[in-house]
C-alpha cells in the first residue's frame, strides 16, 4: 500500500537563512504519510514508535515543490514498517531579483529516504481480518 502528497514548501516552513527548510519538516511530512497509511490499512491513525534511518540527501528551500511518498513493507500483528522518499520536483531558484522563479527538474531530487515502524493496537485496527 502507497500514498502521496505533493505541497509547496512555504516561508513559514523556512527555518534558516536563504529560505532553508529544516529537516524536521520533512520527517512531519513522513508522518502525515504514515498516518494516511494507518487510516487505510487499518482505519485508525497509530503511532509512529520510530524510524530505523532517515538519510537528508540534499537541502530544501521556501519555494520547492516535493513529491512525498510512503510505502507499507512489511506487516506484523500490531505493527507497520514503512518506506518514505521525499523528491524535489520545482525548486525555487531564490534569485532576490526575480522571487517568483521557480525551474521544474527534469529529474526529481532525491532529498530525503527513511524507514520506521508504526504500531496500530489490535483493539483499534477496523479493517484486520487476521484479529
Amino acid at each position: 500500500m502507497q500514498a502521496t502528497i505533493r505541497l509547496r514548501l512555504s516561508t513559514h516552513d523556512a527555518h534558516y537563512g536563504g529560505n532553508l527548510v529544516d529537516g524536521a519538516r520533512v520527517l512531519a511530512l513522513f508522518g502525515d504519510i504514515a498516518t494516511e497509511l494507518l487510516i487505510r490499512h487499518d482505519g485508525d491513525e497509530g503511532l509512529f514508535v520510530a524510524y530505523d534511518s532517515v538519510e537528508f540527501k540534499a537541502p530544501t528551500f521556501a519555494g520547492d515543490y516535493l513529491e512525498v511518498e510512503g510505502e507499507i513493507v512489511a506487516t506484523g500483528k500490531t505493527s507497520r514498517r514503512m518506506s518514505f522518499t521525499a523528491h524535489k520536483v520545482i525548486a525555487a531558484l531564490n534569485d532576490p531579483a526575480r522571487p517568483s522563479q521557480a525551474e521544474v527538474l527534469s529529474t526529481p531530487l532525491l532529498v530525503c529516504r527513511a524507514t520506521g515502524t508504526c504500531v496500530v493496537p489490535l483493539e483499534k485496527q477496523r479493517y484486520n481480518a487476521t484479529r
